[in-house]
Formats: structure tokens, C-alpha cells, sequence
């Protein structure tokens, strides 16, 4: 009876120590169930960058042309001629640079930066830029863009990069400069339109991608992109390659060293006089020399 007893008991005790057990794996998630998850945006950057060069007013008869000027931060700079994108660059110590091409005649040029999250910051100032064509009727210049200012592959995988051909009179020819130092990529199209160009890094780093395209009329285009390859990056990608090359100096100064070690000797010798001196007057007052 009292076995029995016992037993029952214990079966309680399971029930009532068990149940929470079961409740807290019942609010466990389930094999197939789906979790929320939220990224907190930073707010956009505050401070814009400026062109320095071209300044207002300047005209060319030749293309491309270098838009440069200063950035804050590591941001993305993409530069705007009469608002359609032109290309882009990463901001590194504070400047930027980068090679454009422009329209026929009057062109305004913006550049804005873009945090990692693609937002935009302030506008530069603006600069009115004109070009004029030495090739008159010929028909309208070929123009490169993409909706992708900066993309992002690992190392040994393959980058596709849409690129969008317009206007210009077919066919073209078009060269890719990866900026690893491979050979320059050849492709020919027969007509404008949507075409991907691809390549494979070896090696993590922040690449400027230069796309030129020119048509039958020895008329070209030209399109600057930032291609990032994932990565720790080296010393010489981090911007340190002249110290590099120049090697690295330890500089021991020991004159200041040395000139111590001299007076060390005299330094004790006077410390120790100053002391017998202010003992030997304790105790002509009568008192304790400790």
C-alpha cells in the first residue's frame, strides 16, 4: 500500500514538474516556420562632395574627360551629366576621380554620394560643362549606363554586370578594363540594347571597371563602374604600398640617451649632498633627522 502510495506521488510530481517542460517546448519554433527579422537603416550621409574639376563654363572637343573633386568618408561617388548617370568611384582619403563622357552640347554635371545602403546624400555644386563635336553629321553619339553603380562578387566567382548601349550607329566595338590587370576584355555588337559583360577576380580588393564603346563612326562612349570582390584586403589595397616598397625604418635615438646616461652621476652626487646638507641643519634645531 504504502509502495502504491509512493508511486502515485511520484506520478504528481512528474505531472506537475513536467508540464512546463512540455508548455516551453510547445512555444519553441517549429521545423518550417519562418522568423522575422529587421535591419535598423543609419540615416544618409549629411555632407555632399564638390567638383573641382571641370569648373563652370569650360569647353572640350575631346572625350573623355576627368570629373574630381573631394568626398567625405568611404562613400560611393556616382557623377550625373544632365541626370542620367555617367559613372562611379569610391571615395578614398577624402578625394575622388573618374573618367566620363558627355553629350553633344550643354551638359551639367552633379555628383552625389551613397552610403552602403544606397542612400543618397546632398548634391554637389553644379557645373555647366559644353562639348562640342567635331564630327558634325554624323547622327547621334553611342552613350553606355547601368542601373548598378557598384556590385559585389567573391573572390573566384563570376560577375555578370548588365550594361545598357544606346544611340550611336552599329556595330561597336567594346573593350572592358577590369582593373586587376588582366588583358583588356573584347566583345563586338551588332545592334544598341542590354548586354552583360563578365569576369572573375582572384584577389579581394575595390576595382575601377572602365567600359569603352565605340561605333562605326569612330564615335565612343565611355562608362566608369566600382567592382568590389570580398575579402580581407592587402596592404597595397589599403593604400600602404610606398611604405611597403620603401621598407620599413627603425629609428633609435640615442644621443638623448646617451647624454642621461652621462649626468646620471652628477645628478646623484648633488641629490645626495642637498640631503646630508637639510639633515645636518634638523639637527642643529634639535630635531629628528627621520
Amino acid at each position: 500500500m504504502k509502495r502504491g502510495a509512493v508511486v502515485i506521488v511520484f506520478l504528481l510530481c512528474g505531472i506537475l514538474f513536467g508540464a512546463p517542460k512540455a508548455v516551453a517546448q510547445l512555444e519553441n519554433p517549429k521545423s518550417g516556420s519562418v522568423g522575422i527579422q529587421g535591419t535598423i537603416s543609419s540615416p544618409p550621409p549629411k555632407t555632399g562632395a564638390t567638383i573641382v574639376i571641370p569648373t563652370n563654363g569650360q569647353v572640350f572637343t575631346k572625350l573623355p574627360i576627368t570629373v574630381s573633386g573631394l568626398c567625405p568618408g568611404d562613400l560611393l561617388v556616382k557623377v550625373f551629366k544632365n541626370n542620367v548617370f555617367g559613372g562611379s568611384v569610391q571615395c578614398k582619403n577624402g578625394s575622388y576621380s573618374l573618367i566620363i563622357d558627355l553629350f553633344s552640347g550643354q551638359n551639367e554635371l552633379v555628383a552625389r554620394v551613397y552610403d552602403n545602403l544606397d542612400q543618397a546624400g546632398p548634391d554637389s555644386n553644379k557645373v555647366t560643362v559644353t562639348f562640342n563635336d567635331s564630327r558634325p553629321g554624323t547622327g547621334s553619339r553611342p552613350t553606355l549606363t547601368s542601373i548598378y553603380a557598384k556590385m559585389g562578387v567573391n573572390p573566384g566567382q563570376q560577375l555578370v554586370w548588365p550594361i545598357i548601349l544606346s544611340d550611336g550607329a552599329g556595330p561597336y566595338a567594346v573593350s572592358i578594363d577590369w582593373g586587376d590587370g588582366t588583358d583588356l576584355q573584347l566583345m563586338s555588337l551588332g545592334f544598341p540594347g542590354p548586354f552583360d559583360i563578365k569576369h572573375v577576380y582572384k584577389t579581394p580588393g575595390v576595382y575601377n571597371i572602365i567600359i569603352k564603346a565605340t561605333d562605326r563612326n569612330d564615335a565612343s562612349a565611355y562608362l566608369q563602374l566600382v567592382g568590389i570582390v570580398n575579402g580581407p584586403l592587402s596592404q597595397e589595397q589599403q593604400g600602404g604600398p610606398e611604405e611597403d616598397k620603401a621598407g620599413t625604418r627603425t629609428l633609435i635615438l640615442w644621443q638623448p640617451a646617451a647624454i642621461m646616461l652621462s649626468l646620471l652621476p652628477t645628478t646623484f652626487w648633488l641629490g645626495r649632498k642637498y640631503e646630508l646638507k637639510y639633515l645636518k641643519k634638523k639637527i642643529e634645531r634639535g630635531e629628528r633627522p627621520f
